[in-house]
């Protein structure tokens, strides 16, 4: 071989140090290097600290503007021990007020790191000092909670180690951040769409679309358009003003992972979007689930699996070949991926797929069930029933966290069919709000269904019914009481909320007795997955698995459906709850969950 021809094998190949074009490679995945496998610095001990700043960070070769902790986007790896003790002075060089928090983590609700509600936050040029034991051990991450400085940057992972032996054999891990950068300031991102909700929807349907059979009849498309919703309206903010992360790198820049034939490797996957949820899989390799939002699960084997907003997910992976394989995080609306190597060494690529065929929406995801194959002409909306006088607590009542009637479906009357979804005269749970634009008329726990776009992929996509408790819950009473929460949105005018409320219109907290054991069904009355954060708690979902259920501090609720989860009120504070999308709960969609003694109890109050 001469050494032109084998200088052009190596640069095709991937593996000499000047590689830049990869003939099986789209565009947007070609390389600027020959790979990057520094893994995230990390910072340990009892005493840490970081700084927030604004800094210059490179995408693919290209300068961007971000906000990063320690000169780092993301930021450190913040490496404990569970059982420790840990000082973390967070000093801001910001001009603006700034905060931390630790997401997932159960510490006490004045270190939690919510402005206005668990501490004042950190102003300008000045240093907040956090302390706080760790009782838990896992894989968790940490994100301002001040204004959308999580957007630009301000995000990193965390993981803490157990104190006794791992139940989770490796021999080697990574950390693997995925998150959404956009050169739009986060306020001007928000801004466009309060103009117009779908303005960063580049994938609408067409006429061309809809002649060649490509997408929804026009009578479907009618009916969706009569109730001013577009069914391809899966992600508010798209890959037409985003770029996908793997740990601060660009597709282009190959971040790679290394890993030797026969190693069990383990994958910490955190999702540290501000709004997109991705889809993951690693072609040529099966996934073996065994940790979810930190905790511990029994090992379960996909193919893939959808990690939305903030949730966390364990992976382990055992390459038996010398080969390089592509580590594909693809945006759920399909208009963008995340991408990563795995390979024994820096330069290898594998072959990266195209982007997929986006989703549109069903019947499903607007609340209908199953009735696609029924007259939607006299069902665009249904009766509601009213909930039944004793099954919501009078402190519930009056923002209507109410359990519905014994013999209704999901709190629905379904002798009546006539009224229009936007007639919430016989909505006695709702508020008559411009937030609640549309209700589900059958809303349904989908669970055990594969999220939205991942039905027909001919592999096997983990849903949550899946996950199962490796250990047994630690409270096993029934609950005592039940609420109902339904999230509401208008997409024409940006506007969610809680039961038609936006935070800024809340009178009250939502409000729990310390100790009690309360199930909630989340209704998502809206056509966009809502990941729902409870900060402070983990909750075990409502998926059949008795003492075994799943706990969870996230849980992604379907277009449409509805989640369940049974949560013990174990720590007393006021704690932020709230979707997980930065830009729905900028909009309104959080509330606070106060968790207070009874006095009734003889407690002290």
């Amino acid at each position: 071989m001469t050494a032109l021809s084998r200088r052009r094998f190596l640069r095709d190949a991937g593996l000499g140090a000047g590689a830049l074009t990869v003939p099986w490679l789209p565009a947007w995945a070609q390389r600027v290097s020959g790979g990057i496998a520094t893994p995230p610095p990390t910072v340990a001990g009892d005493t840490i600290a970081l700084r927030v700043a604004h800094q210059m960070m490179m995408i693919d070769g290209k300068p961007s503007h971000a906000i990063g902790l320690n000169g780092t986007v993301p930021g450190p790896l913040i490496r404990l021990r569970e059982g420790q003790t840990v000082r973390i002075a967070v000093t801001n060089d910001l001009d603006e007020e700034t905060s931390i928090h630790w997401h997932g983590l159960l510490l006490p609700f004045q270190m939690d790191g919510v402005p206005g509600i668990s501490f004042p936050g950190i102003p300008a040029r000045s240093t907040f000092t956090y302390e706080f034991p760790l009782i838990q051990a896992g894989t968790y991450w940490y994100h301002s909670h001040s204004g959308l400085q999580e957007q630009m940057g301000h995000y990193g992972p965390i993981v803490v180690d157990p104190k006794g032996v791992d139940p989770v054999a490796s021999d080697r891990e990574h950390v693997v951040v995925l998150s959404d950068h956009s050169p739009l300031h986060p306020h001007m991102i928000f801004k466009k769409l309060k103009q117009q909700g779908g303005y960063f929807n580049y994938q609408k349907q067409t006429l061309a679309g809809l002649l060649a059979g490509r997408d929804q009849p026009v009578a479907d498309r009618a009916m969706w358009g009569g109730m001013r919703m577009d069914p391809t309206d899966v992600s508010d903010v798209t890959g037409s003003t985003y770029t996908y992360l793997v740990n601060g790198h660009g597709p282009a820049d190959n971040w790679t992972a290394l890993f030797q034939p026969g190693e069990r490797v383990r994958l910490r996957i955190v999702n540290a979007s501000a709004m997109t949820n991705f889809n993951v899989r690693i072609p040529g390799l099966k996934l073996t689930i065994v940790q979810a939002d930190g905790m511990n699960v029994r090992p379960v084997t996909v193919d893939e699996f959808q990690i939305a907003v903030a949730e966390t997910y364990d992976v382990i992976v055992e390459p038996a070949t010398a080969d390089a394989y592509t580590i594909v995080a693809e945006a759920w609306d399909r208009s963008g991926m995340a991408r990563a190597t795995l390979a024994p060494r820096v330069g290898m690529v594998a072959a990266v797929p195209a982007l997929r065929t986006r989703p549109l929406a069903t019947m499903k995801d607007m609340g209908m069930g199953s009735m696609a194959g029924m007259d939607h002409g006299s069902m665009a909306g249904m009766d509601r029933a009213a909930p039944a006088a004793d099954a919501c607590p009078p402190e519930h009542a009056k923002m209507g966290h109410c359990t519905p009637a014994a013999g209704t479906q999901a709190g629905h009357d379904m002798a009546g069919m006539s009224h229009s979804m936007r007639d919430f005269a016989n909505a006695p749970t709702l508020p008559k709000t411009p937030t609640v634009q549309t209700i589900s008329p059958m809303p349904m726990d989908r669970t055990g269904e594969p999220p939205q776009g991942l039905a027909d992929t001919g592999h096997k996509v983990l849903v949550y019914r899946d996950l199962i408790a490796l250990d047994r819950n630690p409270d096993l009473r029934a609950p005592s009481r039940q609420m109902r929460i339904h999230l509401t949105g208008n997409m024409e005018r940006y506007m969610w909320a809680f039961d038609g409320v936006k935070l800024n219109e809340v009178k009250a907290p939502i409000p729990f007795r310390l100790g009690e054991r309360v199930r909630v069904t989340l209704v998502n009355d809206t056509m966009m997955a809502h990941p729902i954060h409870l900060h402070g708690h983990f909750f075990e979902l409502v998926t059949g698995h008795g003492d075994h259920s799943p706990r969870k501090h996230t849980i992604n609720v379907a277009p449409g459906g509805t989640a369940t989860f049974d949560l013990t009120a174990d720590a007393a504070g006021d704690w932020a709850f709230h979707c997980h999308m930065l830009y729905h709960m900028h909009a309104g969609m959080m509330q606070v969950v106060s968790v207070r003694p009874d006095p009734a109890a003889g407690a002290p109050a």
